[in-house]
């Protein structure tokens, strides 16, 4: 697939990489000569130096012919990633997509009215990341989750501790131990331990850290929690670290549900800014939310949860350290650096938040056949979650799933058949029109991508 990414920033770099390592040819467009140089030094990719709405600039980059325009130009003027996209849509290019950073702009009748202009896709980051920490607030049991058909599946990520009644256990002695009406609830579907992804077989064994992928039904939730020893704290209580774009609109949606918000910001205009655009249910106070004693006078022992949107990765895992050492039951620090992600688990985060990989979700199933609805990447693994809907007549609808020969490196963990939610078993059959939840490793992603065309 010819792809062209308008913007070499964190989000734009990250893109290229991760699109040229599925063996897409990419081309980027930026005008600061630095950021492309930094790109090239690290990804086989073709660099464009030019505005990044210049239309010589973007015949020069073959726009045309893109079979995927992305504008994720890094710049505060949304203006930029808008107009580059419908130029490059009128000059040809087969889809196009456009970061903004306008809430405004993903109300219906707006996204429609860009969707009539050629723009498939309008997605904001730091929107997204908020979304997703509110939901993981909602399933505080959870390291991470995923929703399917508004709730009737659901994805989880769980850390084993050295509590959980699971350790030294193989997954056939855990699934013995259950009734087939609970294991008809939910599966566990994958590991993640240590730089390795695992799709676990009867005799894996659980180990302590390990990070357990889950696919339940509505009803099972509650069921699974009991299993793995977690608790599903009620989190009435968030402070949050960082007066950032993300904490502003985190803190809107929490209020909105009636949980309680502080905001700690460091800048003493910032917190005035906060003020003014906050409901005046949310507290704002300046003060440095890296000393422990600053945070203890603020009454941190009180809340329920700890969310770090500072920007400084450092600063949101250390705090984050702080706050669970002052009783803190629940966690939250945006990480941009990958290579902190585990080591941010490993010092005892609960949750990672990352913009790029969260992003990279949404804009990698643009890849895929036209039956993959959604994507997304999960912390603490290179594998994706990845949602189809099945066509007519395709391969995955031929035989039995332990018959298929379906890669193994991948594993189809859940099934939405019209209104009715099935967890997936060797002898399921899977039917036209129904919704799958997958789980795969990178490596065979465009495998199983066939099996739905």
């Amino acid at each position: 697939m010819k792809i062209v990414i308008q913007g070499a920033g964190a989000v734009g770099s990250h893109l290229a990489k991760m699109l040229r390592a599925e063996g897409n040819e990419i081309t980027v467009i930026d005008d600061d000569s630095q950021r492309l140089q930094n790109l090239a030094l690290n990804a086989d990719v073709l660099t464009i130096e030019g505005s990044p709405t210049n239309i010589s600039v973007l015949k020069d980059a073959d726009t045309g012919r893109a079979d995927l325009f992305i504008a994720v130009y890094p710049s505060a003027m949304q203006d930029i990633n808008i107009v580059g996209a419908l130029l490059a849509k009128h000059l040809g290019a087969a889809k196009v997509l456009a970061r903004i950073n306008d809430e405004e702009y993903l109300k219906a009748e707006n996204k429609q009215l860009f969707k009539d202009m050629g723009i498939e896709l309008m997605f904001y980051p730091e929107k997204i990341a908020a979304d997703e920490i509110v939901d993981l607030l909602r399933h505080a049991a959870f390291t991470e989750t995923m929703d399917f058909a508004h709730g009737r599946l659901q994805i989880g990520l769980f850390k084993l501790d050295e509590n959980s009644p699971l350790l030294d256990n193989k997954l056939i002695e855990f699934t013995g131990s259950m009734t087939k009406e609970d294991s008809e609830k939910f599966r566990i579907i994958a590991i993640s331990r240590g730089e390795d992804t695992i799709i676990p077989k009867a005799d894996t064994v659980f180990q302590y850290g390990d990070l357990l992928f889950t696919i339940s039904k509505k009803e099972g939730i509650e069921l699974l929690i009991k299993y793995f020893g977690k608790k599903n704290i009620a989190v009435e209580k968030v402070m949050i670290m960082g007066g950032s774009r993300i904490a502003s609109m985190l803190a809107r949606s929490l209020v909105k549900l009636g949980i309680g918000v502080k905001i700690i910001e460091i800048k003493l205009d910032h917190c005035r800014k906060l003020v003014e655009n906050l409901p005046e249910d949310v507290i704002v106070v300046n003060g440095d939310g890296r000393d422990s004693s600053f945070l203890y006078e603020e009454g941190i022992e009180g809340y329920d949860a700890f969310v770090a949107l500072t920007g400084e990765d450092e600063t949101n895992i250390l705090s984050c350290v702080v706050a669970k050492k002052l009783g803190i039951p629940r966690t939250i620090a945006e990480v941009e650096n990958f290579e902190y992600s585990r080591l941010a688990e490993e010092m005892g985060v609960d949750s990672v938040i990352n913009k790029k990989l969260i992003t990279a979700g949404r804009i990698f199933k643009f890849t895929l056949s036209g039956k993959a609805r959604f994507v997304k990447y999960m912390s603490g693994t290179s594998a994706q979650i990845i949602e189809y809907t099945v066509t007519p007549g395709s391969r995955i609808t031929k035989k039995p799933l332990k018959d298929l020969g379906f890669p193994s490196g991948a594993i189809i963990g859940g099934v939405i058949r019209k209104k009715e939610a099935m967890i997936a078993v060797g002898d399921t059959i899977i039917e036209p029109h129904d919704r799958v939840a997958i789980f795969t490793l990178p490596d065979t992603i465009k495998e199983v991508d066939r099996f739905f065309k």
